[in-house]
């Protein structure tokens, strides 16, 4: 979808006027999840954050739950300079042509947050966030989310429980491969239309941290969850590169400096957001969670790693055996 003339006109003039004007800079920080989920959160931090250290002279306008652009059209919208900073799922930059960062998307490639942070937080990270410079964004940090649960309306269990069903995923050839794997049907879908398509059955089933799954109420909607924790979820914070480079040096220091602590805050209340959560939805009854057993568990790793080596052409073998190196991991 195309973004509308004249909001795309407004964003513009009001990112140069921000340029202009060294006392009255504006980032408008677009993202399509809720407030009150790690993202939301972390967003509202950094306002907070770098509000209070460049003394008022950069103003930060948070909107959350695609208030202005859905999944699709908030990359456009960045590159366009109609919004300043989004922090889109890593998997939204494969479409952009940055495939490698597709590999986020892989299932049980990560086994916990510290083999995760290895990457995200070193030198793999950094040489990730660089690629995007040439499609007009500066990649500023990462951050979690959490890891992933199934659910649908019927129980998951083993592999053979996905056969025929449709299942909602983000725009990632490596997530469609995911659920070939499984038996699945994927479906491509935008984050907001999620619980619409789940309530009248045009999915059957998708995958999301727990924070996702309560916040946007996909839990009365769907009546089984897998605790599978098979892939991840993370978001790479950008910003318009045309309008992080006409920031004066000290304000950029400034929002380097408010970014890191903000991502210190993100990644620490993510895992607990999200054991939260996990909580409420079991508590609220209406979707049964079922935790795999060793066996199970293993049966799924079965079923899905092999996604690895069939996506190496896309992604590239040689970084998915730098993180395997880096992070210690053996798919066996």
């Amino acid at each position: 979808m195309k973004l509308k003339y004249a909001a795309l006109i407004a964003g513009v003039a009001l990112g140069l006027s921000g340029i202009a004007n060294a006392a009255d800079f504006v980032i408008k920080f677009s993202h399509v999840v809720a407030q009150d989920t790690p993202k939301g959160k972390a967003a509202e931090y950094f306002k907070k954050l770098a509000e209070e250290r460049t003394k008022g002279r950069v103003q930060v306008q948070v909107y959350p739950n695609s208030q202005l652009y859905k999944d699709k059209e908030e990359l456009e919208a960045l590159q366009l300079g109609a919004v300043q900073m989004l922090a889109p799922s890593l998997a939204k930059f494969g479409p952009l042509g940055a495939k490698e960062f597709e590999v986020f998307d892989l299932p049980y490639i990560f086994d916990n947050y510290d083999e995760l942070h290895k990457v995200t937080q070193g030198p793999i990270g950094q040489q990730l966030l660089s690629k995007l410079e040439s499609k007009g964004i500066k990649g500023l940090a990462f951050w979690d989310n959490g890891f992933k649960i199934f659910s649908a309306n019927k129980p998951l269990k083993s592999p053979a429980d996905f056969k025929g069903l449709k299942m909602r995923i983000q725009s990632s050839k490596v997530l469609e491969e995911e659920m070939r794997a499984l038996g699945a049907m994927p479906q491509v879908m935008a984050f907001s239309e999620t619980y619409q398509a789940l309530q009248t059955g045009v999915v059957d089933g998708t995958e999301n941290p727990p924070s996702n799954m309560l916040t946007q109420k996909m839990h009365e909607v769907q009546k089984y969850a897998t605790v599978t924790n098979h892939g991840y979820l993370g978001y790479a914070v950008i910003v318009n590169k045309k309008f992080w480079d006409g920031l004066p040096a000290d304000i950029r220091t400034t929002l380097d400096g408010a970014m890191k602590d903000a991502t210190v805050y993100a990644n620490k209340i993510a895992q607990q957001e999200n054991e939260n959560d996990l909580a409420k939805i079991k508590a609220s009854g209406k979707t049964q969670v079922y935790y795999p057993t060793a066996a199970e568990r293993a049966a799924f790793k079965k079923a899905l790693v092999p996604v690895h080596t069939k996506m190496d052409d896309r992604i590239g073998e040689g970084l998915v055996q730098l993180i395997y190196k880096q992070t210690g991991y053996t798919p066996n």
